[in-house]
């Protein structure tokens, strides 16, 4: 726990078997968090197998592949089942490091931020991390865009390193978001759309192999998926609508 509060990590896996053990140690080192929710999106590697052996893991499996966005749904469901104050979602494929959880936590507790984002970008060291160049280019530019779409100052909108409070879970409309990439890009209008603040750490990262990417086709959907979701919001907020958060269930 954090300040009184439940930290639950979660972790959307797929493949993720050869760097999820050392993902899982750093995450536990800190010795905050109350419990890991691992879902593996149907993956052809032993992820699964690892998890169960891990202590204090929960582990769900999609018996199909449901999208990185599908999986984020299950993750965000299970954590709030599991009674979670504050949830951490960060990928087991070992590109970012659990180092920063107990400050991304922190700034939830404390009632700063009720989002905070790991970026890449803030500090400089995106390029010397190895990020290709295309990706980081395509970053910066989006990232541009969206900002004047949806009028917020973010240094990135796509990192796969984040945290929310419970509040703020519960008030999103998860289920009407995309089960592919371009979930992330969503939450993060709606976030936006709702009036919350989004709260943002340097964050080191790494590129190797083992370390999950999208291609450059796929890059370019989610890209234009990206600039969609923020003229929709542009529009919606010119219109004076905002999204229809979905109710807390009642005790």
């Amino acid at each position: 726990m954090i300040h009184g509060q439940k930290l639950v990590v979660v972790m959307p896996a797929y493949n993720a078997a050869r760097t999820l053990r050392q993902t899982y140690d750093e995450v536990m080192a800190h010795g905050l968090v109350d419990r890991v929710i691992l879902v593996d999106d149907a993956s052809k590697d032993e992820t699964a197998t690892m998890a169960r052996a891990l202590s204090n893991v929960q582990v769900e499996v999609h018996p199909r592949n449901r999208g990185y966005g599908g999986n984020q749904k299950t993750c965000y469901r299970l954590a709030l089942a599991a009674g979670a104050d504050i949830v951490i979602m960060i990928h087991p494929d070992y590109q970012y490091t659990p180092a920063l959880i107990p400050a991304m936590a922190s700034l939830v507790a404390s009632g700063l931020y009720p989002c905070v984002l790991a970026s890449r970008i803030l500090g400089g060291g995106a390029l010397r991390g190895g990020m290709p160049w295309w990706k980081y280019i395509s970053n910066r530019v989006l990232t541009l865009v969206e900002n004047l779409l949806l009028g917020a100052k973010l240094s990135e909108y796509h990192s796969g390193y984040r945290a929310y409070a419970r509040s703020l879970l519960e008030r999103l409309p998860l289920e009407e978001n995309s089960d592919d990439f371009l979930f992330d890009n969503q939450i993060l209008a709606q976030v936006i759309a709702l009036g919350y603040s989004v709260g943002e750490i340097s964050c080191p990262t790494k590129y190797f192999p083992e370390a999950s990417s999208i291609g450059f086709r796929a890059s370019v959907r989610y890209g234009l998926g990206c600039i969609a979701t923020g003229f929709r919001w542009r529009r919606r907020r010119l219109l004076g609508r905002t999204p229809a958060p979905t109710q807390p269930a009642k005790d």
